[in-house]
């Protein structure tokens, strides 16, 4: 059985996960990483504000999401104090090939729901693959801080993945829905699969 196989039970649906090597190499550049991870903070907030105002008429919508952008905001705020303490700059944004190559998946027209819907599923997706890597910083790196730190997160992380596939569930077709993020994790783990492994980058 591959490592492949033999963990994927584990990683939220993920159908691929991540390469053995990315936690030992995002060690070495922690620096890289905290600040790569305070700019993934910051759009996940962001994210949420866009369709809060986006889709203003759905109140449960707007009433599930304004606390989440505190948190990913407050986790924002939380990755910037541990650089800061570590004598580490926060440093400027990085391209996001992995985003990039999500955001390439979403379909285009349909209805609102739909965009909704596709928009909600990214941002769970995205939620998932963090949480599993979290999950891998918290076990494996020598920081028993950061180890801590990054557990906390893992648990966060994974209550947004399952809210998001919810608010889907709420506006569209759960069955159409369930289909959709199928095809979003045969997409993911395509994606992942080509993308070169480096330890300076989040996701």
């Amino acid at each position: 059985m591959t490592w492949e196989e033999s963990t994927r039970q584990k990683m939220l649906h993920l159908k691929l996960p991540t390469d053995p090597r990315w936690v030992g190499i995002a060690e070495m550049q922690i620096e890289e990483i905290l600040v790569d991870h305070a700019y993934c903070e910051q759009k996940a907030a962001s994210s949420c504000i866009s369709l809060i105002l986006r889709f203003n008429d759905l109140d449960e919508l707007v009433d599930t999401l304004t606390p989440i952008v505190a948190e990913e905001w407050g986790h924002f705020e939380r990755v910037l104090e541990q650089l800061r303490k570590r004598g580490m700059k926060f440093g400027f944004p990085r391209k996001d090939d992995y985003v990039i190559k999500l955001n390439e998946f979403v379909k285009k027209g349909g209805s609102r729901i739909q965009h909704l819907t596709e928009h909600l599923l990214m941002n769970a997706l995205i939620e998932a693959r963090s949480c599993e890597r979290f999950k891998l910083l918290s076990k494996n790196i020598a920081d028993q801080e950061l180890q801590k730190f990054y557990y906390g997160l893992m648990i966060s992380e994974a209550g947004h993945f399952v809210t998001f596939i919810e608010l889907a569930k709420k506006y569209q077709d759960p069955e159409k829905v369930t289909a959709r993020w199928k095809e979003w994790l045969d997409y993911e783990a395509k994606v992942l699969k080509n993308m070169v492994v480096r330890g300076d980058r989040m996701h």
